[in-house]
């Protein structure tokens, strides 16, 4: 079984500024995800002047801020981008970012990154998808808001553009900061592993981290989860987002769980197991004392641990065979 892909989504909770970028890198890197997630835009590409905000963003910010002003203050500028790959580095991390329109997308690629990740507002985008097949060898598609008309239609122009299907992973996805728990709809991303034959993953943006567990028991290739170093800054993420010791803890469950359904699938003794199963099974053993010669029945014979005698389900064979010696009371019963 390969390894589940754990996405840290630092997104915009860095508010601008580097030096909370980079300790967010340094979280991420002490929980032991595998690839921490920015993102890349230019408000201008990405967003027109009067085009609202979203009732979480509202929530979460508390500013008068339109979306254009909001975004604004949350670009990466290149140098930044710069700067994190080689913190990244220094950390032992990987790096990776979401671009928002042509313009960063194409940045991206000359930063030398191999993967990208299309956001779920760009799943109907087909200029930009188009572009991400042609620059990125390996995609990760995010799935909030679509139908399954749409994903496959955004998966068709990414195959029919040069993306190799194996090289595509769809995540399903809720977009609403958080998620309530009766909108998760886990078994989607079953319907469109079934329907596309694709690797699928989970971005998840529910409270808490059952969901990203239970989504990798049932299947899940990638997980990616917003996380802060704060839930009580000011930004439109931070409050649906973990905290480091909630990332670190979530690691810690998708690598076990990643253990507990790595196993054959075929019931047996494990090797941890082995050496108590002779003090858990039980045996038949003499209930009473017994001469020699004596017929076995079941005023004189009873069965209890330990389990290194007769295995009880011969319990109608024993019956009625006579004893080959005498026994005490809890002999446990022998045959020639």
């Amino acid at each position: 079984m390969s390894k589940v892909i754990i996405i840290a989504e630092a997104g915009v909770n860095h508010n601008g500024s580097i030096d909370i970028a980079k300790k967010l890198i340094d979280a991420a890197a002490d929980a032991g995800v595998d690839y921490v997630k920015f993102q890349t835009f230019k408000a201008d590409k990405l967003v027109t002047k009067s085009a609202s905000r979203a009732n979480y963003q509202d929530s979460n910010t508390g500013d008068k801020d339109s979306q254009y002003e909001m975004l604004k203050k949350l670009e990466i500028s290149e140098e930044m981008h710069q700067d994190l790959i080689h913190y990244c580095e220094s950390k032992n991390i990987k790096f990776l970012s979401t671009a928002f329109d042509l313009e960063s997308l194409t940045f991206l690629k000359t930063l030398g990154l191999k993967l990208a990740k299309i956001p779920s507002g760009e799943i109907t985008n087909l200029p930009y998808l188009r572009a991400m097949a042609k620059l990125f060898p390996e995609i990760i598609l995010s799935t909030g808001m679509a139908n399954m008309d749409e994903i496959k239609s955004a998966f068709r122009v990414l195959t029919e553009n040069g993306t190799k299907q194996e090289n595509i992973t769809i995540l399903h996805c809720n977009t609403e900061y958080p998620t309530p728990m009766e909108d998760v709809n886990l078994n989607a991303m079953l319907d469109i592993q079934k329907q596309l034959n694709t690797k699928i993953g989970y971005s998840d943006h529910t409270l808490g981290i059952e969901v990203p567990i239970a989504a990798v028991a049932l299947g899940a290739k990638v997980i990616e989860k917003h996380f802060t170093l704060d839930r009580n800054l000011p930004g439109p993420d931070h409050k649906a987002s973990l905290e480091s010791g909630e990332l670190k803890a979530m690691v810690t469950a998708i690598r076990n769980v990643e253990k507990a359904i790595s196993g054959s699938g075929i019931k047996e003794e494990s090797l941890s197991e082995k050496k108590n199963k002779p003090i858990a099974r039980k045996s038949i053993i003499a209930s009473q004392n017994i001469k020699k010669g004596e017929v076995f029945s079941e005023k004189n014979i009873s069965i209890k641990r330990p389990g290194t005698g007769i295995n009880p389900m011969r319990w109608d064979e024993i019956l009625g065979q006579e004893a080959i010696k005498d026994f005490q009371e809890d002999d446990l019963i022998e045959l020639i």
